[in-house]
């Protein structure tokens, strides 16, 4: 694959039409504390193999996107002292200038399509941010135009949550409810919005994303999963919660790409590391059913 640095194991298992799960990589550089960024990541890549498929982190490292980091690769993003957080409009500069970063939702799917892989696990997708709807994730028209099969929980619950989900309708984007009929929001189980369409098992996920393919539409099947119930935030507790870090935020001016970061890393203060925990479960879970779509397909 021209530019893209695909680790052995990932090229073999594409070559040889076995299944792969792609990645990303800034909630190892930006979207967990250390040590909890090495620890969950490898669990997530662990979890996939256990279910029989072939994990695939994306990142860029000194001007290089890969497809499949090695752990010593993934040991030095995880300890890089100034990771660059690289969506779309970043990737250009940071292959050009040799730096070193991880991969955001859109980035991360973007490079996964060009190397070949068809499913995605995250953790939970970015959207319309609140009180500054002009504010839109990359994530959204990447979701529009990269027919991958993404599984999250839903978006970060401290988007415009009501904004995010009509966006992704105006948009294109099928978002499928995984044996729930709400909209997940992140943390918590749900956000009370209703979906119109829904699955309830990995082959009539993989069934939706063939006949998409076979109609020639481009958008992702997003795959929307619920926290663990017994790890999940209530909705009305988070909310109280999130509310008040986003006047934080306000107050200090905190916009573009450092905002979610900081909100997060407030809300996993706020929360006495509950929120983390959650993040954690729901990591996992989204990998494990990834795997299980990406074995059917």
């Amino acid at each position: 694959m021209p530019n893209i640095s695909l680790a052995p194991e990932v090229a073999r298992a594409l070559r040889d039409g076995r299944p792969v799960v792609a990645l990303e990589s800034a909630l190892i550089t930006h979207g967990l504390p250390r040590p909890l960024n090495l620890e969950v990541a490898r669990e997530m890549e662990e979890t996939v193999r256990q279910e029989g498929a072939v994990p695939a982190t994306v990142a860029v490292l000194e001007g290089r996107p890969c497809v499949g980091l090695s752990p010593e690769q993934m040991e030095r993003l995880a300890a890089e002292l100034a990771p660059v957080k690289i969506s779309l409009r970043d990737l250009p500069a940071a292959v050009a200038r040799g730096a070193t970063g991880g991969t955001t939702v859109a980035a991360t799917m973007h490079l996964a399509h060009r190397a070949g892989l068809r499913v995605f696990a995250t953790g939970g997708i970015g959207g319309v941010h609140r009180g500054h709807h002009e504010d839109v994730s990359a994530d959204l028209p990447a979701l529009a135009s990269i027919p991958l099969v993404v599984v999250c929980a839903g978006a970060k619950a401290i988007l415009d949550l009501p904004r995010t989900l009509e966006m992704l309708e105006t948009l294109g984007v099928p978002v499928v409810g995984y044996r729930t009929d709400t909209f997940p929001a992140f943390t918590s189980p749900t956000s009370g919005l209703p979906l119109s369409l829904r699955a309830d098992s990995p082959e009539e996920v993989a069934a939706m994303a063939r006949a998409r393919d076979d109609l020639g539409l481009r958008a992702a099947l997003l795959v929307t999963v619920p926290v663990p119930e017994e790890e999940g935030i209530p909705w009305e507790e988070a909310q109280a919660e999130i509310e008040a870090v986003v006047a934080e935020a306000d107050a200090q001016g905190i916009r573009g790409p450092a905002l979610t970061p900081y909100l997060l890393a407030r809300l996993a203060h706020q929360t006495d590391g509950r929120s983390l925990r959650a993040n954690r479960a729901l990591l996992l879970q989204n990998a494990r059913l990834a795997a299980r779509i990406a074995r059917v397909l």
